[in-house]
């Protein structure tokens, strides 16, 4: 059952000269208040109160107040919709619930009639502030239950009192149809429903009554002055938030103009702790496994002893593990009796040193991952109590300083990756012409060897063997830069299966040596002598992959050292477990900022068209990749032009049993007699 129609329409028809005002949420609370203490005040025999909410939920929040004025009256009738417990009872007063689609659902009423005095209330929700309660994007966070705003009618005029009670007992007697007799007592005693028409000469009358109405002015003033509180307290929130959004807006374009994260954060450090008013403003990188941190960005006020420059010591510093386990910032009011500082010698002597009396610590997160750590410090008298606003303005500070990191950060890398992508296409240009000069050579002898061989059959038989053997090895030599290439692209991609086993170091140089006697060439080689420690420890790696690397590095030192010069080889065990070999040389040698280099894909220090000797410039960068493999290290070292060079690289030493260990050092024992008196190996 559900009534359509407004009791603030019907009470404005049959009272014509009405006039509603508005009112709000706040207002028509404060005039309920005043009029329900009015009657808990006066000393009233049975008085009429009928109030009609428009939820439960609102019911609620005054059913405590309900139960006192019961006991002044046993003429109380609440009407609301129900939302969960609400029903019709008649328990302490008379509860009239009514459905949600009832017109009553957007009224407010409060009518009291007693003897000497009447007054009422009655408003309805305007339609716009329905509409806007009701918007989904509506934070709800935001008060919108005082922005309400109600029209209707408040009055102590007894003639309208009487009205109002009359249009609303004639729909409890609908809703309860069992009160009917209640109801009738009530019309009778307070001369509801009687037929009378009010003229506006004859309401000054109506108004006149003998009751102390300072408790409703009381009650009135008061809820004002809580009001006026209220509102001030908001202005004051409000001028808050506009000093935080200022600040934030102010930092974040101070860091869009630059994406320097140095720059950032010390701008951020200015800002905010000119803001806040603190003693000190730290802000510095870190992450969650760091044991200390280096202090670069530093906020001060005079006479504050300075922090910069020095190493904050994370790994034994409680708050600031704290504040990464929790993920929040971590306050401390007073570090004179806090025990998280107390406990800790460390902690409580920096305090002591750099005077800090109050300490705030802010993490700067970003998607989950630690980046910095703002610190404030107050180092004044009395400590300095944080407030939720401070709070809240330095995590909000903290979150702009995670976005600006992560878009330094980004920035860098694609710095990063460009300088790659200007190397990669290096790269490309070197190939092309390295492969352009590589190929085309050897194929321009194989096409004339093969084409001499077709037209002139009767070249003698010797001029055809040097044809053969010359498009032979240039076809070997073309063989060679394929494989190498290929070689590179599996070790780069990953793609290289390794097998390590323990070896003897002395059988794969002895491989690379026979290696090199075995390449054909007009010239003579240089001298190679072979200088390897005795007892030197077996090496763990991948054999054929190792002799890769011996015999590459002794090909680049014969490359470059005329054949009067001399290259070695030697072999020591250093201090890490490694092995340590040395391939020198009396060559070229090698710039000193060029060290580094030599190591690039296709590099050749005369140029990729200009050169005095062969090969592609990929023989160190596999060396590279095979040793790094390994797990490794490989290094060059030179005094420059005409002086030579030296190439280094280590190869972890085999972990044996015992028993292996035992063999070998008889195995040693017999190689160092066979060798003994054989002097130096020369090629």
């Amino acid at each position: 059952m559900s009534i359509s129609s407004s009791v603030l329409s019907d009470l404005l028809q049959s009272i014509p000269y009405l006039r509603p005002q508005l009112y709000f949420k706040a207002s028509l609370t404060a005039l309920s208040h005043a009029m329900e203490d009015q009657v808990l005040a006066a000393t009233l025999e049975q008085p009429l109160i009928i109030a009609s909410f428009q939820r439960e939920r609102y019911y609620r929040q005054e059913a405590h107040r309900y139960k006192r004025l019961a006991l002044r009256s046993n003429q109380i009738y609440v009407l609301s919709a129900p939302e969960t417990e609400f029903a019709n009872s008649s328990e302490y007063y008379e509860k009239i619930a009514f459905e949600t689609e009832d017109a009553l659902s957007q009224e407010w009423h409060l009518v009291v009639i007693a003897d000497n005095y009447a007054t009422c209330l009655v408003c309805r929700e305007s339609l716009g502030s329905i509409a806007k309660n009701q918007l989904p994007e509506l934070s709800p966070s935001l008060d919108m239950d005082t922005a309400r705003r109600f029209e209707g009618i408040w009055t102590s005029e007894r003639g309208v009192s009487i009205k109002a009670a009359d249009l609303l007992l004639e729909r409890i007697s609908v809703y309860r149809p069992e009160l009917v007799d209640k109801i009738k007592d009530a019309r009778q005693r307070f001369g509801i429903g009687e037929s009378r028409n009010y003229s506006p000469a004859e309401q000054v009358t109506e108004f006149a009554c003998d009751i102390d109405t300072d408790p409703f002015v009381q009650r009135l003033v008061t809820y004002l002055q809580a009001s006026q509180y209220k509102l001030h307290k908001a202005y004051r929130s409000i001028t808050a938030q506009a000093r935080k959004e200022r600040l934030v807006n102010s930092i974040s374009t101070a860091i869009r103009r630059s994406l320097d994260p140095h720059e950032v954060l010390q701008v951020a450090a200015q800002e905010l702790g000119q803001h806040l008013g603190a003693s000190r403003c730290l802000i510095y990188r870190a992450q969650a496994t760091d044991a200390q941190a280096d202090i670069k960005h530093e906020f001060l006020i005079p006479g504050v002893l300075p922090v910069g420059g020095q190493t904050w010591q994370l790994d034994e510093n409680p708050l600031f593990q704290e504040a990464v386990q929790n993920g929040e910032g971590v306050c401390v009011a007073d570090t004179l009796s806090d025990p998280r500082v107390t406990k800790s010698k460390k902690l409580f002597a920096i305090a002591q040193k750099f005077a800090i009396r109050s300490w705030l610590i802010e993490p700067v997160f970003f998607q989950g991952r630690l980046l910095g750590i703002v610190e404030l410090h107050d180092c004044s008298l009395p400590p300095h109590e944080w407030q939720p606003g401070e709070l809240d303005l330095v995590k909000a500070i903290a979150t702009q300083m995670g976005a600006a990191l992560i878009q330094a950060e980004s920035y860098a890398n694609l710095e990063d990756l460009n300088q790659q992508l200007e190397a990669l296409d290096r790269t490309r240009s070197n190939l092309i012409a390295i492969t352009g000069h590589e190929l085309r050579t050897p194929l321009s002898t194989i096409q004339v060897c093969l084409e001499s061989l077709a037209t002139e059959p009767d070249m003698p038989l010797e001029l055809q063997q040097v044809m053969l053997s010359t498009a032979l090895s240039d076809s070997e030599r073309m063989r060679k830069l394929v494989q190498d290439f290929l070689t590179l692209s599996n070790l780069e991609s990953g793609r290289v299966e390794w097998h390590p086993e323990s070896l003897t170091l002395q059988e794969c140089v002895d491989l690379a040596l026979s290696r090199l006697r075995t390449r054909t060439s007009e010239e003579k080689p240089p001298q190679v002598k072979t200088q390897i420690a005795e007892n030197l420890p077996l090496v763990r790696a991948d054999g054929d992959w190792l002799v890769e690397v011996i015999a590459k590095l002794m090909d680049n030192a014969c490359k470059f050292t005329l054949p009067e010069g001399t290259i070695t080889i030697t072999a020591t065990q250093n201090s890490n477990q490694m092995v340590e070999v040395t391939v020198a040389d009396t060559g070229r040698g090698i710039e000193p900022n060029r060290l580094e280099i030599v190591f690039d894909r296709f590099y050749q220090e005369e140029g990729a068209l200009r050169r005095t000797t062969g090969g592609t410039g990929l023989g160190l960068a596999i060396s590279r990749q095979i040793v790094t493999g390994w797990g490794g290290e490989i290094w060059a070292e030179s005094n420059g032009k005409d002086q030579g060079s030296q190439f280094h690289f280590t190869i972890p030493i085999a972990q044996m049993s015992q028993e292996e260990k035992k063999q070998g050092s008889r195995e040693q024992k017999r190689q160092g007699s066979r060798e003994q008196g054989a002097g130096e190996k020369r090629l």
